[in-house]
């Protein structure tokens, strides 16, 4: 091999700079203590927002929102229901009267593809007319179609002549 004398040093400008004894040498265990510490810098670092996160998962279940009127007891008669949104503006929900003090509420977006559900009344069940799926009235779960999941149930309160709603009971299964 010829060697190159554009350079001020014996070396060929391949294998010059392999074996400095300033460079940090860096072997397969230098590698694996670097990547192990990284991670478990990152790690500590987010751990924070890790336990913020699960916190909040963890509590969905018990969450409360501010107390929403949704109507007058005397506005919805027996076996009629009402559309609100609750918790957010956003969120369509379905309040069905069932008896004289029997009210259930459902958020009214299907299970299986966010359809919206409807209240007949003549057949007595919730209908997601998207691929047919029915849910039971008394509990939200899907009773034919394709839902494979309940509907999540919004826990009502009646007081002072009205229904409100409270919280979203998160599904459990």
């Amino acid at each position: 091999m010829e060697k190159n004398n554009r350079f001020p040093f014996e070396e060929d400008n391949y294998t010059h700079n392999i074996n400095r004894n300033n460079e940090r040498k860096l072997d397969r265990r230098g590698f694996m203590k670097t990547l192990a510490g990284a991670a478990g810098v990152f790690a500590v670092s987010s751990l924070p927002w890790g336990a913020l996160a699960a916190k909040e998962l963890m509590g969905l279940g018990e969450k409360e929102y501010p107390h929403q009127k949704i109507t007058d007891i005397a506005a919805i008669p027996i076996g009629d229901s009402v559309e609100f949104a609750f918790p957010g503006e956003h969120d369509s929900a379905l309040l069905i009267r069932l008896g004289e003090n029997k009210f259930v509420a459902y958020q009214n977006a299907c299970t299986h593809l966010r359809c919206p559900v409807y209240w007949v009344k003549a057949e007595g069940e919730m209908i997601c007319p998207c691929h047919h799926g029915k849910f039971d009235v008394k509990t939200g779960e899907p009773t034919a179609g394709p839902p494979r999941r309940p509907l999540p149930e919004i826990i009502v309160k009646v007081e002072k002549g009205a229904v409100y709603a409270v919280k979203v009971k998160r599904y459990e299964g």
